[in-house]
């Protein structure tokens, strides 16, 4: 599968590291904002041997439509900003390119475009693409289902300089009741990601913890993804369709 990866902060570096190493997976570009590492390969960057392409190219110089024409690619996955969308989406669609976006705090507009898309091309979105994040999520909310009577508590940590609070935790508190302003935050240090849901029973606790340990983990979430997109149909699609299946007895 030929993958073409928008974004090369530490988040894409690392995703990119996890592709280069799956044999399932091409990576043939990346683009990103940042003049820096223009036309060096992402093999190169890493230090190591690799027949994959993986060239940087900057947007300000190269639009996506030359890199599709260029570097044709199955899937392009989105680790920029809320704006990225904007730069690659309706070209996507032009090629039949399936989309995986992985950005934390889209707004409605974003989200509109995102359907309006996806009326023509496959399209995955989560605020948070580790894989054991959604399956806390998916346990919690069953966890809730059969106890709906308990009190719960949505905490999330983070690094300190992440601003607001995290996607993921609001993804959690929506999905359990919990409302927005309840969801208490931890800005410390250098974490990488926590999250933590606290059913509280009379006389003790259940917790579900979910920690990020590296970013690496969101290179394994874009894998499963991808592996779990092949032959889907165009629309809009969540963790929660994609890991129904692995649910059902």
């Amino acid at each position: 599968m030929k993958i073409g990866l928008i974004g090369f902060g530490k988040t894409g570096k690392s995703v990119a590291s996890i592709l280069l190493e799956n044999k399932k997976f091409s990576l043939e570009w990346v683009l990103r904002q940042s003049n820096v590492l223009e036309h060096r390969s992402v093999p190169e960057f890493f230090g190591i041997q690799s027949d994959e392409p993986g060239l940087i190219y900057s947007s300000s110089h190269t639009s996506v439509e030359e890199l599709l024409e260029k570097h044709p690619v199955d899937v392009i996955i989105d680790f920029s900003s809320n704006e990225g969308i904007y730069t690659y989406g309706e070209t996507a669609t032009k090629y039949k390119v399936k989309i995986i976006s992985a950005i934390s705090h889209y707004k409605e507009k974003e989200l509109k475009l995102l359907k309006k898309l996806s009326d023509k091309t496959t399209v995955f979105w989560s605020p948070n693409i580790t894989l054991g994040v959604n399956y806390l999520l998916f346990a919690a909310e069953i966890f809730k289902e059969n106890c709906s009577w308990v009190d719960i508590e949505v905490n999330e940590e983070h690094f300190k300089a992440k601003e607001g609070t995290s996607g993921t935790a609001v993804k959690i508190a929506e999905a359990l009741d919990v409302d927005k302003e309840n969801i208490n935050v931890v800005r410390a240090g250098g974490i990488v990601g926590k999250h933590e849901v606290i059913f509280g029973f009379p006389f003790q606790t259940v917790r579900l913890i979910h920690e990020s340990i590296s970013r690496e983990a969101f290179g394994n979430g874009v894998i499963f993804v991808a592996e779990n997109l092949k032959g889907k149909e165009k629309g809009l699609y969540n963790f929660e369709d994609i890991l129904t299946p692995y649910f059902t007895v």
